[in-house]
């Protein structure tokens, strides 16, 4: 165990001692097993496979005393200190006020948690956080890869419970896996898992998987099931020692595997301070009553779960408050140079007033135009090696060390949901103001136009980011246009877009967007390069990535940041979606209209940023009737 403090062996050894090996399944596991409705089941399930009722029931005592979890509590007390050390790089900052009311609820309802997962001490925070506010034990999912030897024995008894990712063909265990959540629910237990179902490589919220949401939604269906209150959880932290490992395997990287080696690796970097981690809790809602709502709508039962995991994720992106470190990272990824402390507070100060009038949370409730606030995160990230600062000339300056942009972006992306929106508002100004007097024009006029082009980008970046519904996207569009202009557009002229545009603070189309579109750009282009030939995905992702790192060296991407393989991915499912990839009637056309959309959106895209540019201070700004044209 070396690297681990002589502390934390005793209290692993000393733990390890207390495992009682043999000494029989956690009481939930005996309540299944005993459970007439799930001895139906495996039954039925032995039938259907012509297999032996007693086999089959061995097979699922076998799997249940594979994942079964309890609470015993020395261990978990145990545990709790040692999860304290391994969180001893963070200080943990929670809303009281808002532990308060899911206390609440946590006396009436079984509490299922879903949180956003960006480090692998998320599954210290959460119990660490409940547990020291007397709340109902929680039982936390994670996979299977971490039940490491001694680790994964001692977790199982403070509630971790492990659970195989690949189980197509293990009929059994998903039974098992789907009657034993129905029977944590039934006891009213509290269960928390990622809705993302792994870490974020890139620091935004993954696409929701459906797994143990699905299963739980099972438990809740039905005569005479209990209810559960989903409760978003969004942890984030103003650094994370993880996240160079995660940027190299956006670069094409091999993953390290979680071993022990790795555990004692990870422990030991957390000797650095790296600031906070906060905890905020989202919306709550009753699981049963959504899914009523949605069933009757007229929504199947696949589609209610797509519906609440959607719900979910966009409740957690509510509540993930603005970090210090974000917002800095992306003044200094937009200027991709070295700044003063003034000009990054220049840059700061228009996002600041943005963040106050959209209402967003900040963490810590920190200002964000505060000097001595920013020139910390400038300091801190410097210490931690993504920025470096000069003090050689007349005044300071910070900058992104070169291959650091990964990182800075994983910041700045904790939060770029909250810019997508008025990035996209732009874009849509843009057009209108682009349209010649002559154009001729739909039903709806100019409006409509704007209308249209903030649709089309919602589509090309659906697979990036979370939208709600067309209505409420509308309804969200208008409000930053309001923001925008001061006023509702009811009217809008080209002319009026123009100057709308030009006199916009802040600017944020380049900001938030152009690392995705690049990233689009380079793999449309070796999309379009095969003609009507049919791709393999992992050969296409090969080429993408050699070739953004040759554009990158040629500066045909704006930054380092749009090199990356999870960015190639989300393309990649974009291109399928659009049929891009199976044969089919004038292919080789469609790919390359593909690469033309994405080419234009970039030319909108630079557009908006030599806007940005004039209207920086002691920069005049251009004459509107000029702007787009």
């Amino acid at each position: 165990m070396t690297g681990i403090s002589h502390q934390a062996r005793g209290l692993v050894a000393r733990a390890a001692e207390r495992l009682r090996p043999g000494s029989g399944l956690p009481r939930e596991a005996v309540e299944l097993l005993e459970d007439e409705a799930f001895a139906r089941e495996l039954a039925t399930m032995a039938e259907a496979q012509g297999s032996d009722v007693a086999a089959v029931r061995a097979e699922a005592t076998s799997y249940l005393d594979e994942m079964a979890a309890e609470h015993g509590d020395r261990i978990t007390e145990q545990w709790a200190r040692l999860g304290a050390w391994f969180m001893r790089a963070y200080d943990i900052v929670v809303d009281e006020e808002q532990i308060q009311r899911l206390r609440q609820l946590d006396r009436q309802h079984s509490l299922g948690l879903a949180f956003s997962h960006r480090s692998y001490l998320d599954g210290f925070v959460i119990p660490n956080v409940l547990g020291a506010r007397r709340f109902s034990p929680t039982f936390v999912f994670g996979g299977a890869n971490l039940n490491l030897p001694v680790f994964g024995a001692l977790a199982s008894r403070t509630g971790m419970i492990f659970i195989r990712r690949k189980t197509t063909d293990l009929p059994v265990y998903r039974l098992t896996l789907r009657s034993y959540i129905r029977q944590l629910v039934a006891n009213r237990s509290n269960l928390a898992w990622s809705i993302e179902g792994g870490r974020t490589r890139t620091g935004k919220l993954r696409p929701p998987v459906h797994g143990i949401l699905k299963y739980l939604v099972d438990a809740v269906e039905g005569p005479g099931s209990p209810d559960a209150q989903v409760v978003p959880i969004s942890i984030v932290y103003d650094q994370l020692h993880e996240v160079a490992g995660m940027t190299a395997e956006a670069r094409g990287a091999r993953k390290r595997p979680e071993d022990l080696r790795f555990v004692f690796s990870f422990a030991r970097l957390q000797r650095n301070r790296m600031g906070r981690a906060y905890l905020t809790v989202g919306e709550p809602f009753s699981l049963r009553e959504r899914l009523d709502e949605l069933h009757a709508d007229g929504l199947t039962s696949q589609q209610a779960i797509e519906r609440v995991a959607l719900d979910i994720s966009h409740r957690l992106n509510r509540a993930t408050p603005v970090t210090v470190t974000a917002i800095v990272s992306l003044a200094l990824l937009g200027a991709d140079r070295a700044l003063t402390m003034d000009e990054v507070l220049a840059t700061v100060e228009p996002l600041a007033v943005y963040i106050d009038e959209r209402e967003w949370p900040v963490a810590g409730a920190a200002n964000l135009q505060d000097r001595a606030t920013v020139r910390r995160a400038l300091q801190e990230l410097s210490v931690s090696g993504v920025l470096r600062q000069h003090d050689g000339g007349t005044e300071p300056v910070w900058t992104i060390l070169e291959d650091q942009h990964l990182v800075a972006a994983f910041y700045r992306n904790t939060v770029i949901h909250i810019l997508v929106d008025r990035a996209i508002g732009e874009l849509a100004l843009l057009t209108v103001a682009e349209l010649d007097a002559d154009a001729e024009l739909p039903p709806g006029g100019t409006a409509q136009v704007g209308w249209d082009e903030a649709k089309r980008i919602r589509d090309l970046l659906k697979f990036e980011f979370f939208f709600p519904a067309r209505a409420q996207f509308e309804q969200e569009l208008r409000t930053e246009l309001r923001i925008l202009a001061g006023e509702d557009l009811l009217d809008l002229t080209s002319e009026r877009a123009a100057d709308l545009l030009a006199r916009a603070r802040p600017h944020l189309a380049h900001l938030v967007l152009r690392p995705f579109l690049d990233a689009y750009l380079v793999l449309a282009d070796r999309l379009a390069e095969q003609g009507d030939a049919q791709i393999d995905d992992e050969s296409l992702l090969a080429d993408a990535l050699a070739v953004g790192q040759q554009w990158q060296l040629q500066r045909k991407v704006g930054s380092a940041e749009s090199v990356s393989l999870e960015l190639y991915r989300t393309a990649l499912a974009l291109a399928r979606h659009r049929g891009l990839l199976e044969p089919g009637p004038e292919l080789a056309t469609r790919r390359e209209a593909f690469l033309a959309e994405i080419q234009d959106s970039l030319r909108r895209v630079a557009v908006i940023a030599d806007l940005a540019v004039a209207a920086q201070p002691h920069v005049a700004v251009p004459d509107p009737s000029k702007v787009a044209r």
